[in-house]
């Protein structure tokens, strides 16, 4: 449920997504400046020291050097706090996240095959997703099943790192799951063989005849540009007429996977992007085209948390007029974060360089005169620097400021209180627990729809819980709830990829993008015609 996400998610957990690394695992330790080096730099280490020094010898309890330096999860400690007086992307990450981040970067573990999530009101740890075909899935693990133990030991109160940690181990060995099921008298334990894992960000499918819908969840994982590349053979570029790129909710990740799939789509050698800061001399990222991927009509779907990898990716799209851009105006990000390790595991994620888009374009949102909190949690509309003007190839104007802004205007939906308390208290969740009573395995026939006695079941489950609601907001929003509903079942009859395409197709967005084809079309023909008069030729 990606695009619900940003409704419920705290704001930690939305800051920490476009604080994905850029680098990857590249990493270039640079000798300081010469204004911070010899007697400047030693004075500063001796204050640093001296201050920590007269800490740990008059604070009224023992000091656990490792929190003063690193920080716990309810306070910043020295080099956390450091970070923040310089921007809003550079961070410090302990030794178990930074671990996350790197297994998440080359998209492959082993374990059972299952996307997990803490349920704060229950305190237990519940299965959002077994992977089709994985260990998890072959045992039958489902979508709901609370966790109650893993080889025997109580899960109740732990995190999802902590469970994940447990579900995680070497290939063909096995782990015991103990689950709750709803519906299901008593607890279901299965053995599961741990196998390798190699997770997904990309799926495509045909939206509409001749028409592909190219969703890319993020670019965290070194596998994004490859799986785009497998799944336009799967169905066949040679025979597409027009794509509909999805990034919206899209926070980033690696630059090299942005330039990857921007550059497929470009004509080759063209500029995707390009950075420099005060210690890196400028780069510059150009692309490497697909020649099946030069002739089709594009429009790429964008909204407010759009950000850093997936600006990079639009704003070439956009410059070079490869793609009508359409949406609300993404996230702001034009700041650049390479990793640098440090001892036991932890890691910086530090600003190295601003990026600009082909036609010159900064487009980092000014977080100068806000908290970093407004800095994340507000958008408020345009934000563009009318002095920072630039010009596509076909010479239109773009302009700098806080990112992309759309070729066409779409605004995001503004869900309402009922839908609002509906998702956030996973209603639809929990009744696809009630539906299939007894624990009976789900199965829906193809192309399912809720019929009124489903709905009405629906609304008689709700009445059972502590979710407030009159029947009034409940005959309101019934579209809402039949799509809701057919997407949570979907999802438990046959997989998450089946549930969200079925949801994309309906997508309102979606078909205002195949709408706007034409445009993507002529833009697409303009800018030929006026390079070819320049005497520049694809």
């Amino acid at each position: 449920m990606k695009i619900r996400q940003s409704v419920f998610v705290p704001v930690l957990v939305a800051a920490a997504a476009v604080l994905a690394p850029l680098y990857g695992p590249a990493v270039r330790a640079q000798a300081p400046p010469a204004s911070q080096t010899g007697d400047d730099l030693e004075s500063i280490q001796r204050s640093v020291m001296g201050a920590y020094a007269l800490v740990e010898k008059n604070f009224a309890d023992k000091v656990d050097s490792e929190k003063a330096f690193y920080g716990t999860g309810t306070g910043a400690g020295a080099i956390p706090g450091m970070l923040r007086t310089l921007d809003p992307h550079s961070n410090f990450v302990d030794p178990q996240e930074y671990a996350e981040m790197q297994r998440k970067m080359h998209a492959e573990y082993f374990g059972v095959g299952m996307e997990i999530f803490l349920d704060t009101a229950s305190g237990h740890v519940i299965v959002t997703r077994p992977f089709a075909g994985s260990p998890a899935w072959k045992a039958d693990l489902r979508r709901g099943d609370i966790i109650t133990a893993v080889d025997g030991k109580d899960t109740k109160g732990m995190d999802t790192s902590a469970v994940a940690g447990m579900l995680r181990g070497p290939r063909g060995t096995n782990v015991r799951v103990t689950v709750k099921r709803e519906g299901a008298p008593d607890y279901i334990s299965v053995e599961v063989t741990r196998g390798s894992i190699e997770t997904t960000l990309v799926d495509a499918f045909w939206v509409q005849p001749g028409i592909v819908y190219l969703k890319i969840d993020s670019f965290e994982a070194q596998n994004v540009s490859r799986d785009v590349e497998a799944n336009m053979r799967r169905l066949g570029e040679g025979d597409v007429k027009g794509m509909i790129l999805d990034l919206r909710e899209n926070p980033g990740g690696l630059v090299s996977e942005a330039v990857n799939v921007a550059g497929r789509f470009l004509k080759d050698g063209v500029i995707v992007v390009s950075h420099h800061g005060r210690a890196e001399a400028e780069q510059m990222f150009r692309a490497k085209a697909v020649a099946a991927a030069q002739k089709y009509p594009m429009v790429v779907l964008v909204n407010e948390h759009s950000a850093s990898a997936a600006e990079i990716v639009s704003g070439a799209l956009q410059d070079h007029d490869r793609a009508w851009i359409l949406g609300t105006t993404t996230f702001g990000k034009g700041l650049v974060q390479a990793q640098f390790p440090l001892h036991e595991g932890a890691a910086l994620l530090l600003t190295i360089a601003h990026y600009y888009t082909p036609s010159g374009r900064l487009i980092q949102r000014d977080y100068s005169h806000s908290s970093f909190y407004d800095y994340y949690t507000h958008h408020d509309g345009e934000t563009q620097n009318t002095q920072d003007i630039k010009a596509t190839d076909s010479g239109r104007k773009v302009f700098g400021g806080g990112g992309i802004t759309p070729d066409e205007k779409y605004p995001s939906h503004v869900y309402n209180l009922f839908e609002r308390r509906t998702l956030g208290n996973l209603a639809f969740m929990h009744f696809g627990g009630t539906y299939w009573a007894g624990g009976a395995k789900p199965s829906l026939p193809a192309n399912w729809q809720p019929d009124t006695t489903t709905v009405e079941r629906f609304r008689t489950y709700l009445k059972t819980t502590s979710i407030p609601f009159t029947d009034e907001e409940f005959n309101a929003n019934l579209d809402f709830i039949r799509q809701e509903i057919r997407y949570e079942l979907y999802w438990r009859a046959f997989d998450k990829t089946t549930a969200e395409r079925a949801r994309w197709a309906d997508d309102p967005e979606v078909k205002k993008g195949v709408e706007s084809l034409p445009k993507a079309q002529s833009l697409l023909q303009t800018v030929q015609r006026v390079l070819a008069e320049r005497g520049i030729h694809g």
